[in-house]
């Protein structure tokens, strides 16, 4: 009975995800062919949370992981851009940073989905193109250098708390690597980054955690005048 329960539940979540692919190479792609990270939601949304109300059975966790991978795997194929302006008490300046995908990654298959506890999981691939191969090829040479840091969102969020903590990820490790470099406090940092590898997703305290590791290329450095 609990075989058949398992099997029904596997054959709801292909149906939901609309693509199921289990196919075993012997020879493994590298990441900068083909990325393929495994994935999760909560089965269940945190109470109260408004995009679940209307969703039945396994719809909420399908929902969140199918908006999860384009957001992460267009930062891994096209990169995202940012805008960071530094705090500065003294000029009575709040910090302030944004983030923008640059293109919104398709063509995403979602395979081997399975039930873990109280997560739906499954495996997230994209191939990229010659084009994109090359690009990436680009990214990692030596003039872009890496950067990582770890961010945090919240769960009652659902997947808008899973976009803030990458964006505070990124955030931590812009602001690290700026301190590092420039002897005064900029007055904006605009740039673009490529996620350099597989994201590590998990839950800390209660909250949304991730760590990212990024190329990055800055744009421009704004300092400000004779104070």
């Amino acid at each position: 009975m609990i075989n058949r329960r398992k099997s029904i539940q596997l054959i709801v979540l292909v149906l939901l995800f609309g693509l199921y692919s289990a196919t075993v190479s012997a020879q493994v792609p590298s990441f900068s062919e083909k990325i393929r990270i495994p994935l999760w939601a909560e089965l269940d949304a945190y109470p109260g949370l408004e995009e679940a109300k209307d969703l039945e059975g396994y719809e909420y966790p399908v929902q969140e992981i199918k908006k999860i991978a384009p957001f992460l795997i267009s930062g891994m194929v096209y990169g995202w851009e940012f805008v960071y302006v530094p705090y500065d008490k003294s000029r009575g300046i709040e910090e302030y940073f944004e983030v923008k995908e640059i293109n919104p990654a398709g063509k995403i298959t979602y395979s081997s989905p399975w039930i873990d506890d109280t997560y739906l999981r499954c495996w997230c691939e994209y191939t990229r193109t010659k084009a994109e191969v090359q690009n990436y090829k680009a990214w990692a040479s030596i003039t872009h250098p890496v950067i990582r840091g770890r961010g945090y969102g919240s769960v009652r969020d659902g997947f808008e708390g899973i976009k803030d903590a990458a964006a505070d990820s990124l955030k931590s490790a812009v602001r690290e690597y700026y301190r590092g470099i420039t002897k005064n406090k900029p007055r904006e940092i605009t740039g673009s980054v490529l996620i350099k590898n597989e994201p590590i997703l998990g839950i800390d305290s209660g909250r949304y955690a991730i760590n990212l590791d990024f190329f990055l290329e800055c744009d421009t450095i704004k300092k400000y005048g004779i104070y």
